[in-house]
């Protein structure tokens, strides 16, 4: 790999990073809301949290812009009062990201909580512990591995996002330049399929591996679950 290869890569695994860092605490929020509540109206949030995943990229991407850009009034005022810009940023990437990976950390950790034996929390109540001690000893371990799994999905999914990226944060070298956009930029370039060849084995090989260390975390919490009972 060549030292533009290397950052392209380092490039993509910050936003990634980021993108489902930050997104681990909404994901989780969303997820205990549609697992533990009941309320009207949870049919249409479920919708909206999940919208991503059949909305076509460049509309997510578009509708981003919208939100976000220099014109709007979300945009403006990030960039005014926080210094937060997004247009033609590494952070726009890094948003177009969390917004694409969202939906599926939000399903992995509403099913990991599901999983959880209400039961469970019940006898830990009834013992005297309170709220936060029933989350922190038993809710929370037995939904680590699928929480690990969502961040796992997440870094996937960002690592592999293109469309809502491209259309929200451009294709700018060293900027928001990740690994999609780099293997695109390659394919339009003659004598450039080595490099297309090397980004894109690189790609999967990242996919690959999250997949697979998402499924056995997965494994491993059910039978945790299994084991408890």
């Amino acid at each position: 790999m060549t030292p533009e290869e290397w950052g392209i890569l380092l490039l993509s695994l910050k936003v990634s990073g980021v993108a489902i860092v930050v997104t681990l605490p909404v994901a989780f929020a969303l997820a205990w809301v549609l697992a533990r509540w009941r309320f009207p109206g949870k049919v249409l949030v479920d919708a909206l949290v999940h919208l991503p995943l059949v909305l076509p990229p460049v509309v997510t991407g578009w509708l981003l812009l919208l939100a976000f850009g220099t014109n709007a009034p979300l945009g403006r005022f990030l960039d005014d009062y926080l210094g937060l810009t997004f247009l033609f940023r590494w952070t726009g990437a890094a948003l177009a990201a969390a917004v694409m990976a969202l939906p599926l950390m939000v399903r992995a950790i509403r099913l990991s909580l599901e999983a959880v034996d209400r039961r469970l929390e019940s006898a830990a109540r009834t013992l005297g512990a309170g709220r936060i001690r029933t989350f922190a000893s038993i809710t929370l371990p037995l939904a680590s591995s699928g929480i690990l799994a969502a961040l796992v999905l997440g870094l996937a999914r960002s690592i592999g996002e293109f469309g809502a990226t491209i259309t929200f944060a451009s294709n700018i070298p060293g900027e928001t330049r990740t690994l999609p956009l780099a293997i695109y930029g390659a394919l339009q370039i003659p004598g450039s399929e080595l490099q297309v060849v090397r980004l894109a084995v690189l790609s999967v090989l990242l996919s690959v591996g999250a997949l697979v260390l998402s499924e056995w975390l997965a494994r491993r919490s059910g039978g945790r679950l299994r084991h408890v009972l």
